[in-house]
């Protein structure tokens, strides 16, 4: 397959690739979400006006923008006015968010009790802007990540695992789902593994039907863990001799027995005792070699 692309300098629309290659979405809520992203800020339309605009039928239309809700990349929130009134804002993302209750949110103003939920339409109003997105709890209290792990550590664990699984199409992930399991990989990190480590425990033989892979990257990440580095190390082995005799001692100096502290024991060498005799024995041999000459087989000895 070749692919030709043009450079456009204006109307264009930016979209990640997963998002146009996430599989577990139909081609038509794919179609749909890229006409939904590419729409300005504010824009207003409701299904049925897509489904009367384009091939597809109301039918088709609505079990898309299920599936947009499902995966988090298309929400539709109810807001109460002060004056009683309920509007919907619909918000629409391009890295898929975790899925909230449909309620109704008041906002700030006034009280709402004893109004009832009743839509009130106005056909003239002017579009109302998404509302800022509630914001998210601190990394690690909705994960459940354990302790000792800094932000920092996390955000490189996602990185790290999105470049790891970023050859294997059937290893999709939204960023939910990375922050779920960047715990498992800064502990992975912390003992020490590279990113090809870890390509090489989650990446070969993959199940045939991958029905979550999450949960295979999960039991992966959790029972090929390395085990953690020793944290006892090995002295290094200190050698003193006495300065008298040569016996090892425990520190530099002279042994107890050379300074009068304690009796000699009996090893193999003898100690100074038995050197003296010994070197006195080897020098005589010496001597009388170099008296004999050179050695019956042809070995000369050096004077």
């Amino acid at each position: 397959m070749r692919v030709h692309r043009s450079a456009p300098v204006r109307d264009f629309t930016v979209l990640p690739n997963a998002v146009l290659q996430y599989r577990r979405l139909s081609y038509t809520a794919r179609g749909l979400l890229a006409d939904l992203l590419s729409r300005p800020d504010g824009w207003r339309e409701d299904g049925r006006h897509m489904a009367d605009t384009s091939p597809q039928g109301r039918g088709a239309v609505r079990r898309a923008l299920k599936e947009l809700a499902d995966a988090g990349y298309y929400r539709v929130e109810k807001i109460r006015l002060p004056d009683g009134t309920i509007i919907t804002e619909t918000h629409v993302y391009d890295i898929p968010r975790a899925a909230a209750p449909s309620t109704t949110r008041p906002v700030p103003g006034g009280a709402s009790a004893g109004r009832t939920d009743t839509l009130s339409k106005d056909r003239h109003q002017e579009p109302t802007l998404p509302a800022e997105p509630p914001s998210e709890p601190p990394d690690g209290q909705a994960d459940g990540r354990p302790g000792g792990q800094s932000d920092e550590q996390l955000r490189e664990a996602v990185a790290t695992l999105f470049r790891v699984i970023r050859p294997e199409p059937r290893l999709r992930l939204g960023e939910a789902e990375a922050r779920a399991l960047a715990p498992l990989v800064a502990r992975w990190l912390e003992r020490g593994s590279t990113a090809a480590d870890l390509a090489q425990a989650l990446l070969p033989g993959l199940p045939a039907p991958m029905h979550s892979a999450v949960a295979v990257l999960r039991h992966r990440l959790e029972h090929k863990l390395p085990p953690a580095p020793s944290t006892v190390r090995t002295g290094a082995l200190r050698y003193a001799e006495c300065a008298a005799c040569h016996d090892p001692v425990p520190e530099p100096g002279i042994c107890g027995p050379c300074a009068g502290l304690a009796p000699r024991p009996v090893a193999v060498g003898g100690g100074e005792a038995a050197t003296r005799p010994g070197a006195a024995r080897a020098r005589a041999a010496l001597r009388a070699a170099r008296a004999v000459g050179p050695h019956p087989g042809g070995l000369a000895i050096c004077r």
